[in-house]
């Protein structure tokens, strides 16, 4: 006789104490985050939204770029710079990948690490305050109506996704 074994949102290490102020503690956590808030419970009447590009892309030329899952392994304040965050990633390679990005304002470099973002990783690697960063992590954007500024949001997918992951 076989025993199908059923994936749970729990770890191994809550499900086996049982301690439910724990598991009530993560679920608030992890509310603070947006992840797991449902659309009806989030005000999005103060944003605005860009209009989407008419231009076309063909899809040989979008198919060019390489999206990949990766795993923040550490972040940092670039030191002399306001806006601009250091990762070093996981890419699935075996070899750490930096990417700096100008996100600081929005996030603090702690808060990140261990989380599985999305990554163009062949673009071109660029220069900035002198640290070579190879490829760009994706965010969204948005605008608050009557300009009161914006909010940027990372991509960050589940933690089930190994790093190197391909996005197709």
């Amino acid at each position: 006789m076989q025993t199908n074994v059923l994936p749970t949102l729990k770890s191994a290490s809550k499900a086996a104490s049982g301690n439910a102020s724990e598991d009530k503690e993560e679920v608030k956590e992890e509310a603070k985050t947006g992840f797991f808030t449902p659309n009806e419970k989030i005000d999005f009447s103060n944003v605005k939204i860009e209009p989407l590009f008419e231009e076309t892309v063909d899809f040989e030329t979008f198919s060019k770029s390489d999206f990949r899952a990766v795993k923040v392994k550490d972040c940092v304040a670039v030191p002399k710079s306001k806006k601009l965050l250091q990762f070093t990633l996981d890419d699935g390679t075996g070899k750490d990948r930096t990417i700096l990005s100008g996100i600081h304002a929005f996030y603090e470099p702690e808060e990140l690490i261990g989380k599985t973002l999305i990554a163009i990783t062949n673009l071109p690697p660029r220069a900035m305050m002198g640290i070579e960063s190879c490829g760009m992590l994706l965010s969204a954007v948005s605008e608050f109506k009557e300009g009161e500024g914006e909010e940027l949001h990372l991509l960050m997918v589940d933690n089930h996704i190994p790093a190197g992951a391909k996005l197709y």
